[in-house]
């Protein structure tokens, strides 16, 4: 039975994250552009601080790993909604451009339901440093307007970074959390192991 107690102070900057994407949708209808950028550049904050303390504190948990990828997932659409409705200009000029990305990443949660009946956890410095620059790239037009090469970059990166995710699903019979790119699930003991059982 899971209480309060049950739940560490990293968990608790994903819940964050989860609770605050409906109020920032809210800010998004209201037509309140500087307030949600910089509550979102608070939510994007939080996806660090928890992830470093988790490591930090030695609290990391395969539960942990689900509300943080939940909570990154929430926020990334927020985001995307805000930049539907403050720079729908820019959004409908490049939708090619993004749609491929999100059609990957469409993909990969298929996979990963279809697989292991959730989302992956993996946290690939990958997905680390795809986080990184899509929340550079995102507030960075919001308040100050579009910067290309960031934009492409943002782009590339999240097509590398989607498809190294669908190849390690396809490497892990059973869902784990915290694999850190396909040269370390190469040595990882838990993937030896989980093939040794199938």
């Amino acid at each position: 039975m899971l209480t309060f107690k049950n739940f560490n102070v990293a968990d608790w900057f994903s819940f964050y994250r989860i609770f605050a994407a409906p109020f920032l949708v809210v800010l998004v209808w209201l037509g309140h552009r500087e307030l949600f950028t910089w509550l979102l550049l608070i939510s994007y904050s939080t996806d660090a601080i928890d992830g470093f303390l988790a490591r930090k504190l030695g609290i990391s948990s395969p539960r942990g790993s689900q509300l943080d990828s939940m909570g990154d997932q929430l926020t990334l659409l927020v985001g995307f909604i805000g930049l539907l409705k403050f720079e729908f200009d820019f959004i409908k000029q490049h939708y090619v451009w993004i749609l491929i990305p999100f059609i990957l990443y469409c993909l990969q949660m298929f996979v990963a339901f279809l697989k292991y009946g959730k989302a992956t956890a993996f946290h690939t410095y990958l997905a680390k440093l795809s986080a990184v620059v899509q929340a550079a790239f995102i507030l960075w037009l919001l308040l100050f307007g579009p910067v290309y090469w960031l934009f492409y970059t943002m782009i590339l990166i999240g097509v590398i970074e989607t498809l190294e995710e669908i190849l390690l699903i396809f490497l892990y019979p059973n869902w784990v959390a915290g694999v850190k790119g396909y040269f370390w699930a190469s040595k990882d003991q838990r993937r030896k192991k989980l093939m040794n059982e199938t």
